[in-house]
C-alpha cells in the first residue's frame, strides 16, 4: 500500500501566502507524477496542479501565475506554494499520487485533505 500524508493547511487572509506538502511512502516502485486537487463545499473536486517525475507541469486557470507546483523526487514530496491567495481558493485540497508500486502495479492514490480558508 500507498500512503500520503498531507501538511501545511490553515487559514490565510486574502493575499497571503500558504505552502502544503505532501510526503508518499510504502510500497513505491516509481512515482509518475504528483498533485494537487481541492474541492469547495458543494463542488465537484478539481485539479489545482500536477508535476511528472520529469518536472513537467500543469495548472488550472485559475491558479496559474499565483500557485506553483515541484516535487523533490528523492523524498517522494509535491508543495504547492499558494501565493496571492483569494477567498474563492477556500477549500479541502488533496494530495494525489502517481504510483508504479514494487509489485508492479500502477494505481492512482489520494490523501486524507487539508483545509485551506481564505478569510480575513
Amino acid at each position: 500500500q500507498v500512503q500520503l500524508v498531507e501538511s501545511g493547511g490553515g487559514l490565510v487572509q486574502p493575499g497571503g501566502s500558504l505552502r502544503l506538502s505532501c510526503a508518499a511512502s510504502g510500497s513505491i516502485g516509481s512515482i509518475n507524477g504528483m498533485g494537487w486537487y481541492r474541492q469547495a463545499p458543494g463542488k465537484q473536486r478539481e485539479l489545482v496542479a500536477l508535476v511528472t517525475s520529469t518536472s513537467s507541469t500543469t495548472y488550472a486557470d485559475s491558479v496559474k501565475g499565483r500557485f506553483t507546483i515541484s516535487g523533490d523526487n528523492a523524498k517522494n514530496t509535491v508543495y504547492l506554494q499558494m501565493n496571492a491567495v483569494k477567498p474563492e481558493d477556500t477549500a479541502v485540497y488533496y494530495c494525489y499520487a502517481d504510483v508504479w508500486t514494487i509489485l508492479r502495479t500502477r494505481s492512482g492514490y489520494w490523501g486524507q485533505g487539508t483545509q485551506v480558508t481564505v478569510s480575513s
